[in-house]
């Protein structure tokens, strides 16, 4: 009897030792720092490990974390081994992460495009002699779907009273691209010198924002290779998991608290090691020169 004990409590030692090694693995990749939020007033963004800014998107994780709760809890009791339960409910919010490599960047580029056409439309719009905040009003009817809340919210900060300077700062943190920060920066010294040349400053931005995303393209078809290998090593993994389900003789081996360890640091290792091949598919984030607005900036 106190052999049976021993070896569930070593059971027990070996799934914490998962989990701690998955934790610190999760740690290494994705750090410890927030990425920085927001202006004042402005709504939260995508987060690094993509928990969602709508309410859909914040729903359908919501139902994921449940739905790795429910997946772990069937897959010990169905193999009564805790590390199949844990990488079980790693792999149901784990797999779209995985599947979804290269979502993030070719939304970005489809914004990248959207702040090219606003600032044509706007550029338009300015050339008839109204005022920047008529202008940006004037686009909100117009501006395209991938930045529509953005152009939105930033017409609806001018008219609340907001002063112009920080409402466009606000407005280039949350689209969140170096195209974006020139185009706010033009508009930014508009309001100083009240220059005759904005139209041109702005016809220059969008052309310069159509080369980007010619060039960004170019770089996203480079990426398949790599972004295929992370969707077909996702795919073997669910399906040795699977079979793991179905065929108990396959994971009996790791029946023993060996087992159990070696099979913790056999999944720990390919986990970090998907990670780390998306990782690499992804590109690095473009710098940015504008920083958000101070609070005491916001209003008059």
């Amino acid at each position: 009897m106190n052999a049976a004990v021993d070896i569930e409590l070593i059971a027990v030692l070996s799934g914490a030792a998962c989990v701690a090694g998955l934790l610190l693995a999760v740690v290494a990749i994705v750090g410890t720092r927030r990425p920085p939020g927001p202006g004042p007033g402005a709504r939260r963004g995508i987060s690094r490990l993509g928990f969602g800014a709508t309410a859909r998107e914040r729903r359908f994780h919501q139902l994921l974390l449940v739905g790795a709760v429910l997946a772990g809890a069937l897959g010990f009791l169905l193999t009564g081994l805790p590390v199949v339960g844990l990488l079980v409910a790693v792999a149901v919010p784990g797999t779209p992460w995985l599947f979804s490599v290269g979502r993030a960047e070719q939304r970005a580029i489809a914004r990248i495009e959207a702040v090219g056409e606003w600032t044509r439309r706007l550029k338009d719009i300015s050339a008839t002699g109204q005022g920047l905040q008529a202008a940006i009003t004037g686009t909100v009817a117009t501006a395209p779907e991938e930045i529509q809340e953005e152009v939105r919210l930033l017409a609806a900060r001018l008219q609340a009273g907001w002063l112009a300077r920080p409402a466009l700062l606000a407005f280039a943190d949350e689209i969140a691209d170096p195209v974006c920060d020139q185009v706010v920066a033009a508009l930014i010294l508009h309001l100083t010198d009240r220059g005759e040349r904005l139209g041109d400053v702005l016809g220059s931005i969008a052309a310069a924002a159509s080369a980007e995303v010619a060039t960004r393209r170019e770089i996203e078809a480079k990426r398949t290779q790599p972004r295929f290998a992370v969707r077909f090593l996702t795919g073997m993994t669910l399906a040795v998991l699977a079979y793991g389900l179905l065929n108990t003789d396959y994971i009996r081996p790791y029946g023993t608290p060996t087992g159990q360890l070696v099979m913790a640091v056999l999944g720990t290792s390919f986990i970090v090691l998907l990670a780390w091949v998306r990782a690499m598919s992804q590109p690095q984030r473009p710098a940015r020169f504008l920083s958000p607005p101070e609070p005491q900036e916001v209003l008059t």
